[in-house]
């Protein structure tokens, strides 16, 4: 093999400094406006039906919109166009993407779209038909979320085809054809309201009729390749709402009857984004499964068997997508340091390959040290601790305790900017898996059943003692969290008066027993399951985890902060939070946003909300 000229030896150098020298100038300092404006990525990602190319979304600082790329790792991402989650057609041909809030088209190999809706109506989760002739989606413009369908070339207007299927609040999942596009299999709670079960609907007749009992759908409905069945996550009704922590049912569209796959492992829908994949020949399924805060590809027999592992990624994956065969799957994943990036592998084994590198390059991340401490009844549990730049542990720190979002969820492994930031402040960060959340098997999950805002409370509360045994610790610990990480930090500073310095409890409820009159369909579902029953049914279970109730015996200064249109954790709660911290004179601070939902919409407002929370642990812990 003849080698190189030292020429192209220094011309191949002076590239790599070069490339070194434009990601060093691209590596952005966290800031808050850095972290909420300008967090680069990819967001969906939709592998073409024969596994060879790859379409996905993505935001960068010159485009944002739909990219294409070759899957063999041969290719740079191509800016395609404007628009958002896209999906193939059957054929290849072809893919389907949303603009403005109408659905487009556009075919492979060309840059000039299509539209094929044009209305001021909503339009979501929309999937092409098999034989490629109509679309299906979901919108609300019938006053319920109900599936219409347009043809696929946009030659006639959208008909309104299920009658309502679903409350309005409740935004989940997507139409599932079967394999002949004949029927459409959908989760509706028309038969009962706590439901969530599986009915088909006829496209030619318009009859609908219900194929499951009872079930609490999890993730979009799948059918077989030869549509002898459909496999979904979910659990029973009857059960705890084990979210992450799912069964696989199959269930016969024509028998009408429903199983639960055998297999030692749980599947995990990850909040509701992700489903199971059948192999082309309908022998195998796959599925996502959450293990200590990671979350990797598994496979089962499709009659039931051991389940084993795929990818050995690490991280955690948001989304991920297989060609029609299943023979390819593509992943949006995301590691402690490095933000969402597409990995692919094939599913006959190997390492991931990453094919994009488009996410953010950030100065001074630090990979999170792993560890466990003992809480309050003996139980270890998982935290990730953020050490500042230059930790010297014969030096001391103040310290943050960050309790997580989604009580029966987990805090994963993934790019966690904001407590990055923190560290880089000069605190000790540790992120706090506390009982009652996922990856650590249903018994540990189960003991957050019934005790909302108890145990969990102290599991936080234990961690402030842990570190206060830390001889890096100055014995200055704060406590703040997001959604049911502003229940936890609530809960933790009226159950252990004296464990916390200062707390930023963030779009939480307090009073479950009020939030369950006013809280979005999902939030009821979540308030009933964790309490099993309703405020009237179980009034002892609702004054275990009744925050409000122990406000007189908060020491703590707290900052709380809401927005006012929230309907999971509705805007009510902070109002009665803020009525009773004033007649209790508590030291406290209050601030709320107009117009923003539970999940904040404007960036500059998520900009001031973080602001806030630094500038006040920086009054109480330095």
């Amino acid at each position: 093999m003849k080698k190189p000229a030292f020429s192209q030896i220094l011309a191949l150098f002076s590239v790599c400094l070069l490339s070194l020298q434009l990601s060093e100038a691209q590596t952005l300092p966290l800031t808050w406006e850095n972290i909420f404006t300008k967090s680069y990525g990819v967001r969906q990602a939709a592998i073409s039906p024969d596994g060879s190319s790859l379409v996905f979304t993505a935001r960068t600082p010159e485009q944002s919109g739909l990219f294409n790329i070759p899957t063999d790792g041969n290719g740079s991402p191509e800016f395609w166009t404007a628009g958002a989650s896209p999906v193939w057609f059957a054929s290849g041909h072809k893919v389907l993407f949303s603009r403005a809030g109408d659905l487009w088209s556009i075919d492979a190999g060309s840059n000039t779209p299509k539209r094929l809706t044009n209305d001021r109506e909503n339009e979501r989760a929309a999937r092409p038909s098999p034989d490629g002739k109509w679309i299906a989606f979901y919108s609300t413009r019938s006053g319920y979320n109900d599936i219409w369908i347009v043809p696929s070339d946009g030659s006639a207007p959208a008909r309104q085809l299920t009658k309502n299927a679903m409350a309005n609040d409740d935004f989940r999942f997507a139409p599932a054809w079967s394999p002949d596009s004949k029927q459409i299999a959908y989760y509706s709670n028309k038969n009962d309201y706590w439901e969530d079960d599986i009915w088909l609907i006829d496209i030619a007749t318009g009859k609908e009729r219900q194929i499951s009992k009872g079930l609490m759908a999890m993730s979009t409905p799948v059918w077989s390749p030869d549509g002898s069945k459909i496999a979904l996550m979910a659990v029973s009704k009857s059960e705890y709402w084990y979210e992450d922590l799912s069964y696989i049912y199959l269930l016969d569209p024509k028998a009408g009857k429903e199983e639960i796959l055998k297999m030692q492992v749980h599947a995990t829908d990850l909040l509701h984004n992700h489903t199971v994949t059948w192999s082309g020949d309908g022998k195998d399924i796959f599925f996502p499964y959450q293990e200590r805060s990671e979350v990797e590809l598994w496979r089962v027999p499709a009659k039931g068997g051991v389940a084993t592992r795929v990818t050995n990624m690490g991280g955690t994956f948001r989304s991920y997508h297989a060609s029609a065969d299943a023979s390819h799957f593509a992943f949006v994943r995301s590691t402690a340091t490095r933000g969402r990036e597409v990995d692919v592998i094939r599913a006959s084994g190997g390492q991931a390959v990453q094919l994009t590198n488009l996410s953010t390059k950030w100065k001074g991340l630090v990979e999170p040290t792993e560890i466990s401490y003992r809480s309050y009844d003996g139980l270890y549990i998982q935290a990730f601790q953020f050490n500042p730049p230059g930790f010297d542990p014969g030096k001391q720190y103040p310290s943050l305790v960050m309790v997580h979002g989604g009580g029966t969820n987990t805090a994963y492994k993934q790019l966690s900017l904001t407590e990055q930031y923190l560290a880089q402040q000069g605190y000790v960060v540790l992120i706090v898996n506390y009982r009652g959340g996922s990856g650590f098997g249903r018994p540990f999950q189960d003991l957050g059943t019934n005790d909302w805002g108890h145990g969990q409370a102290l599991d936080a509360a234990a961690a402030a003692d842990f570190i206060r045994e830390q001889p890096w610790s100055d014995q200055k610990v704060g406590i703040y969290g997001y959604s049911y990480g502003g229940i936890t930090s609530m809960a933790a500073i009226s159950q252990a008066p004296h464990a916390f310095d200062a707390a930023v409890p963030m779009a939480g409820i307090y009073d479950f027993s009020d939030a369950y009159t006013n809280a979005d369909r999902l939030g009821k579902i979540f308030i009933k399951t964790g309490h099993s029953g309703s405020p009237e049914e179980k009034p002892e279970i609702y004054a275990v985890s009744n925050a409000l109730s122990r406000v007189h015996q908060v020491k703590t200064p707290l900052l709380i902060m809401h927005g006012e249109k929230d309907v999971r954790a509705p805007f009510r709660q902070y109002q009665l939070a803020v009525e009773i911290l004033k007649r209790e004179n508590k030291v406290f601070e209050s601030h709320s946003y107009p117009g923003e939902p539970h999940g904040f919409r404007n960036p500059m407002n998520r900009v001031d909300l973080y602001a806030r929370l630094e500038a006040w642990f920086e009054k109480w812990l330095k």
